[in-house]
């Protein structure tokens, strides 16, 4: 059967469990099965680092973290210095946990020091646009905590790419492009260009990429944890040890030296008073099913919020990307996102945003009134969500202001590529009942490279804005987490694991998100199915990069879309256009409680993933 994009009759009912290619689109990828483990992540090296842990024994949380830190090895949209935030399911209390790693604003980040410097915004790329590394704590403090093996077994395969590896074309592309840049920043130049002067100077697809400092880092590492191991401490204090001497010994000391001397602002006392934070997550019911997400310093609960409104419609009865059912997301979503530009923000900084009354099902109705079934509304705000948990709206004479609509339905290459900036997923899962969920991210090329630690640093600084006219939770501050769009997901029924899912691709993550979900949920489709199947993003929301620009009306859809769909979306007030491929990337694993067994699904979109056993 042709992949179409007319009202699809369903073929499965998750009644019948998931089966492959009765849904009317035809995979291009098979899906994975798996009894005891599964490892899926962006890149196919990367997955192979997980499979290799799983191989020698270790369980879901040691194979993620052998993915990260491969995956971070790899630049895949990511590295040593960026951020890892986490849901991780602990089959021994049944509990979801929310991992939040995320690096916070350096000293002397102020919204102030950056307007002084001429910025609307904290800048995209170089040291000032960096957070303190948060991905090496998150890694060893979920290892130490729920793992089963030594740092030294699982950061073996991202040392073994460290000391040398085929690169894809991809990311060595990246570089290429990216020279004019990475020439700025010395140690960056000294990392990724090893063909300085030449036409071409960064690696050639294929060609073996060597990263010493990095290697170096890792060593200092696996150096810390074997001697606190001959000083007799256990596996979590050796690897505590390790975690001490990346924040508080001889690599931060030259993580905060590198990053000042190339302007950037990160100190010695900034990195030791980090800290990793395991914290309750936010969850809704949809239709018996709990999704739960991380809290509000992600862009997550805008999925949850949405989930809220969705439950008020058939959506079953409107058909698989109909005009009708594309337009109602759409209106959903920018409701969604409206307030999540505007009261998503660090949860450990006041004020406090008033998740409980985002969150209800009453404000999810409320929202719904002024929503035209008929016609596009560019001028959709945040709502008011104080009434909701009994309380007054502190910040009623700004919310006007939100409600202005931006008529600039125009998207550039560079705004796309803003809107899609950075990340990658890692989910896992073991025959014992663990399931991590992840979307790391930060230290993209092009990366400043901090000192001789071979660690890009993050650009996550962007994400913050300097005006509380904006956002009044989301100012800049030291100490301050910037509101991200990493959003990782589970879901249980029935209180089991059903599905773990995750994907790349900044201000489109929790969008293509939700699609999926509704398409495992609503229309029957396995994980395949449901990662490839096309979807459609909406732009009518403040892009977390670059300039914060948003596309009122501006709707992709997939080329596929048959012609009446199209005239009757743009009838409706969208600004239309084409991609061939609008399904991801996501990777997810389905839980099939009916056979004991695992479905991995891996989109067609990119180069994620997966291998099972």
């Amino acid at each position: 059967m042709k992949k179409t994009g007319l009202l699809l009759l369903l073929c499965s009912t998750l009644a019948q469990g998931q089966v492959f290619n009765e849904f009317p689109v035809q995979t291009q990828k098979p899906p994975l099965h798996g009894k005891h483990w599964m490892a899926i992540t962006g890149k196919p090296l990367g997955a192979t680092a997980g499979a290799m842990i799983f191989a020698k024994g270790g369980n879901a949380i040691d194979a993620s973290c052998a993915m990260l830190a491969a995956t971070c090895t790899m630049w895949d949209v990511l590295s040593w210095g960026g951020e890892m935030q986490a849901l991780i399911y602990n089959p021994r209390t049944k509990k979801v946990i929310g991992v939040n790693a995320h690096g916070v604003a350096p000293t002397g980040a102020t919204a102030e020091f950056y307007k002084s410097k001429g910025y609307a915004y904290p800048p995209e790329y170089g040291p000032l646009a960096a957070v303190t590394p948060g991905t090496p704590g998150g890694l060893m403090e979920i290892l130490a905590e729920w793992g089963t093996m030594s740092l030294k077994e699982v950061l073996a395969p991202a040392m073994s790419m460290a000391a040398g590896y085929p690169i894809e074309a991809q990311t060595a592309n990246s570089i290429e492009k990216n020279k004019k840049m990475i020439k700025e920043w010395p140690y960056s130049k000294k990392v990724f260009l090893p063909h300085l002067g030449e036409e071409r100077e960064a690696p050639e697809a294929g060609e073996i990429f060597v990263q010493k400092d990095l290697l170096a880092t890792l060593q200092k590492l696996v150096d810390a944890e074997q001697e606190a191991l001959k000083k007799g401490k256990s596996r979590k204090e050796a690897i505590r040890a390790a975690y001490d001497r990346f924040y508080k010994g001889d690599i931060a000391r030259e993580i905060a030296r590198g990053t000042q001397e190339q302007g950037g602002l990160i100190t010695e006392k900034d990195l030791a008073n980090w800290k990793v934070i395991f914290e309750e997550p936010l969850s809704v019911n949809y239709r018996g099913i709990d999704v739960y997400k991380l809290q509000q310093w992600t862009q997550g609960p805008s999925m949850l919020q949405a989930l809220n409104m969705l439950e008020n419609f058939d959506l079953k009865a409107m058909g698989y990307n109909s005009p009708r059912y594309i337009h109602t997301l759409y209106q959903v979503m920018n409701r969604a996102f409206a307030d999540r530009d505007f009261y998503y923000g660090d949860p450990y900084f006041a004020p406090a945003e008033p998740m409980k009354g985002l969150l209800s099902k009453e404000y999810a109705k409320e929202r719904l009134k002024d929503l035209d079934p008929d016609k596009n509304d560019p001028n959709v705000g945040p709502g008011d969500p104080y009434p909701f948990q009994n309380e007054k709206n502190p910040y009623l004479p700004l919310l006007q202001g939100n409600k202005v609509g931006y008529h600039d339905q125009q998207l550039t290459e560079e705004f796309l590529e803003d809107f899609t900036a950075g990340t990658t997923s890692v989910v896992a899962s073991d025959e014992e009942g663990w399931i991590v969920s992840m979307t790391p991210s930060g230290g993209w090329v092009p990366a400043t490279i901090a000192g001789n630690t071979g660690v890009g640093l993050s650009q996550r600084m962007q994400s913050f804005v300097l005006d509380a006219k904006e956002n009044p939770f989301n100012v800049v501050e030291p100490g301050k987490r910037p509101r991200v769009t990493l959003t990782p997901t589970l879901a249980l029924k029935d209180g089991k694991p059903f599905l773990a899912f995750a994907k790349q691709a900044g201000d489109e993550q929790d969008q293509l998100l939700l699609q999926f979900f509704l398409n495992v949920v609503e229309f029957g489709m396995t994980v395949q199915e449901a990662t490839e199947a096309p979807s459609f993003k909406t732009f009518q929301l403040k892009a977390s990069f670059g300039n914060h620009e948003k596309k009122p009306g501006a709707l992709t859809l997939n080329t596929d879309t048959p012609e009446w769909n199209r005239s009757e979306l743009r009838r409706k007030g969208y600004s239309l256009n084409f991609q061939p491929r609008t399904s991801g990337p996501i990777n997810a694993i389905y839980f099939d409680w009916a056979h004991g067994s695992f479905w991995g699904g891996s989109s067609n979109h990119g180069e994620d993933y997966g291998i099972g056993w």
